[in-house]
């Protein structure tokens, strides 16, 4: 039976909102709520939190949850949990940021069932995207837009927004949900390759993959997927767990 492992990697020193992992969310830091939503979905064989940070270690491990301490000079959260791949039994690694605490069953469950699907072995990795809803959300560099073939394989993925509608307004685009599923040998394969200059141009780790001939299927899931990166987000963060709460 295919194992599957969580591995949330964890950095203190985000460039656009320092500390963010440890700002409150409902009572507990937003690292914890990440992890107890990943474990909250009972379908992980292996959830561990992957950080350089002492701060973010002390906290999670005060919470239970399991913790590795990775090296400072990571370019990326795939290259920080690629440092551990070779330590887990799973055949399937789920990289999740660690600053999405409202992720959900459903889209981590569709990822193991087309990894289970792929006797081939066709692909090497699995992403998620959803649907652009504004031209607002399509021209601004903070969504990942990303451009699929007719089977959802990955073509590019850029900041810039594709494709460009040359001859009609705005009308659909996808953009691309941080979240990657990695044969464990692909993982460990990722750790040795180079970082390209198309990675280091848009600061997506993404294009690496893509460049040395890897295969991203991606899975189309609705919106809902709210990630924190700056302040503004954790104020809306806290508005929806309230209300969450409340609703319960």
């Amino acid at each position: 039976m295919m194992k599957v492992a969580a591995f949330i990697p964890a950095r203190l020193d985000s460039r656009r909102f320092p500390g963010k992992l440890l700002k409150d969310l409902g009572g507990k830091p937003v690292i914890i709520r990440t992890w107890q939503s990943a474990t909250q979905t009972g379908l992980f064989d292996e959830i561990y939190i992957v950080t350089d940070s002492p701060e973010i270690a002390g906290v999670c491990e005060e919470e239970g949850a399991k913790v590795l301490i990775s090296r400072k000079n990571h370019f990326t959260g795939t290259d920080r949990i690629a440092e551990f791949a070779g330590k887990t039994l799973a055949d399937i690694i789920i990289n999740i940021q660690g600053d999405e605490p409202f992720i959900r069953k459903e889209p981590l469950e569709k990822i193991i069932e087309e990894f289970s699907r792929d006797n081939d072995k066709k692909i090497d990795i699995i992403s998620l995207m959803q649907p652009i809803e504004t031209e607002e959300e399509f021209l601004s560099p903070d969504n990942v837009k990303v451009v699929v073939d007719k089977d959802n394989f990955a073509m590019y993925f850029s900041r810039s927004p594709i494709p460009y509608h040359r001859d009609i307004s705005f009308s659909k685009a996808w953009k691309h949900i941080g979240i990657y599923a990695f044969r464990k040998n692909i993982l460990e394969k990722i750790a040795t390759l180079p970082h390209t200059d198309l990675e280091k141009l848009e600061k997506l780790e993404n294009l690496r993959f893509l460049q040395y001939g890897l295969r991203i299927k991606m899975l189309p899931v609705k919106s809902g997927f709210i990630g924190i990166d700056t302040p503004e987000d954790l104020k809306k963060a806290r508005k929806m767990y309230n209300h969450a709460r409340n609703k319960a």
